[in-house]
């Protein structure tokens, strides 16, 4: 599958946060070239407007760009984001909750605590408020797809980002969750980890510094940047295949757009359903060879 070119999107409502930039602006135009009409959430209503003009310059089949500028900070964002959503559309196909902030940076007990709460506000009960929301909306229609954006400290322990790796991981489990409670409603609920981006994200690594990030952190990122960051391509290509049919009965999973054959995962439904793959879980000893547990 690819991201542009063919229509594996067409006539869906898709609500999209954090979209005005980066890799929410990338998923935005790949859904649009694969014939969806979009909700575009973010900050800025001028930079709403600019993507917005740019993207409707090629609309094809009544194809429609929408915007809402919202703060997903302020605890009565999503009721206002939901409720232009349900003005505009009679429903909703997928809602694709990208909009993050990476947070303090540094040691739990010198963070800022305010800015720690607003950061889980913003990647973790914000995405889980727009689920809750939206999933209702999507019962009514006995079909839909959630696709949220995991990241790093998801799947194993980041020190010096807490309040981002804990928001992120916290969203992978409510996902799994999630994906159970509505399997019955034809809705399917997965995460994706999209790799090391050269985003605002990367250099607000490298402008903190090694001594609050950590070496190993710092240095990475700085070697991300000279090499130009991982390439969206594969991960915006995983939320269109996410987003359409082809995706059909894969749900409650974490899924790296750089590292897992997603591509094929159509073929192992059986494998994946019912089964830990791809999901958060607990090690034990015997498992990895030791036999004193």
């Amino acid at each position: 599958m690819t991201a542009q070119g063919d229509k594996f999107l067409r006539g869906k409502r898709i609500l999209i946060t954090g979209a005005s930039r980066g890799l929410g602006a990338g998923i935005a135009q790949a859904m649009w070239h694969s014939g969806a009409s979009l909700l575009l959430i973010a900050r800025s209503e001028q930079a709403l407007r600019d993507w917005q003009t740019q993207l409707m310059a090629d609309a094809q089949g009544g194809q429609q760009v929408h915007i809402f500028s919202a703060d997903l900070g302020a605890p009565a964002s999503v009721t206002a984001i939901v409720n232009e959503a349900r003005r505009l559309w009679p429903g909703l196909d997928v809602l694709v909750n990208n909009a993050a902030t990476l947070g303090p940076i540094g040691k739990v007990w010198e963070n800022d605590w305010q800015e720690w709460q607003t950061t889980l506000r913003v990647n973790l009960l914000a995405p889980i408020e727009l689920c809750r929301a939206c999933l209702p909306w999507m019962q009514e229609g006995r079909r839909g797809k959630i696709i949220n954006l995991s990241g790093g400290g998801a799947a194993g322990p980041r020190p010096h980002f807490s309040a981002y790796a804990t928001a992120k991981a916290g969203l992978v489990r409510f996902s799994e969750i999630l994906a159970h409670e509505v399997y019955d409603l034809n809705v399917q609920v997965n995460c994706m980890a999209p790799g090391m981006l050269n985003t605002d994200m990367l250099q607000a690594i490298v402008a903190a510094g090694p001594e609050k990030t950590g070496v190993g952190e710092y240095t990475q990122a700085v070697q991300q940047i000279e090499r130009g960051g991982t390439l969206p391509q594969r991960a915006v290509e995983l939320c269109v295949f996410l987003a359409s049919a082809a995706s059909d009965g894969i749900t409650g999973k974490l899924i790296s757009a750089v590292c897992d054959p997603w591509e094929q995962l159509p073929e192992h439904l059986d494998d994946l359903r019912d089964s830990d793959i791809y999901t958060l879980r607990r090690i034990v000893p015997g498992e990895r060879g030791k036999n004193w547990g």
